[in-house]
């Protein structure tokens, strides 16, 4: 099966809670460009990730809020700012990275949320069906360019009535596949 593949850069997702105490009381975030995945979209506002080491800047955030605010980055961006941040599906965030986020109206201190996404495909749940996929399935998908094709293993198969089909890398993966990666193949 032959997938669309998308690089995910480092980004914020955050509770409500967090976006008030970020960017003052009462506000909404601010929708800027939807995103692949039906009903997310990348935000006008930004913040700072502080780690022990140094800061990311400018960093996107990501709506709409969830339940709990969680940081994906790459392992080098974990490891350029001194957070161990481990690899793990989204929303697992019990025991992940700390860090402080910073915004115009002011910082939060979160002690666990930062993690390194686990290489993970969206599919539409009748689409899974179809094509003999389960919901938290295990698979390898080959993908690359530019000479560097490389195989991922244990890619977690997510379903949902309100997916679109799409493979989601972070750029640490992309980049050892050559980047500018469009499609895999699950093999």
């Amino acid at each position: 099966m032959i997938i669309p593949v998308e690089t995910s850069a480092r980004h914020i997702h955050l509770s409500q809670e967090h976006v008030e105490a970020l960017f003052g009381a009462g506000h909404q975030l601010t929708p800027r460009k939807e995103l692949s995945q039906p009903g997310q979209y990348a935000c006008v506002e930004r913040c700072t990730i502080v780690g022990p080491k140094r800061s990311l800047e400018n960093v996107s955030v990501l709506g709409p809020t969830r339940s709990a605010s969680q940081i994906e980055l790459s392992l080098t961006d974990a490891r350029s700012i001194g957070v161990d941040a481990p690899v793990r599906e989204s929303g697992d965030i019990a025991g992940s990275g700390a860090c402080k986020l910073v915004g115009p109206a002011g910082e939060v201190e979160l002690s666990e949320g930062v993690l390194v996404a686990k290489a993970h495909i969206h599919m539409q749940t009748q689409e899974a069906a179809a094509a003999g996929y389960t919901d938290k399935q295990r698979v390898s998908v080959a993908f690359g360019s530019n000479g560097r094709k490389i195989v991922l293993e244990d890619v977690v198969v997510r379903t949902g009535d309100n997916y679109a089909l799409a493979m989601h890398i972070d750029t640490d993966e992309s980049n050892a596949a050559g980047g500018a990666v469009k499609e895999g193949e699950i093999l």
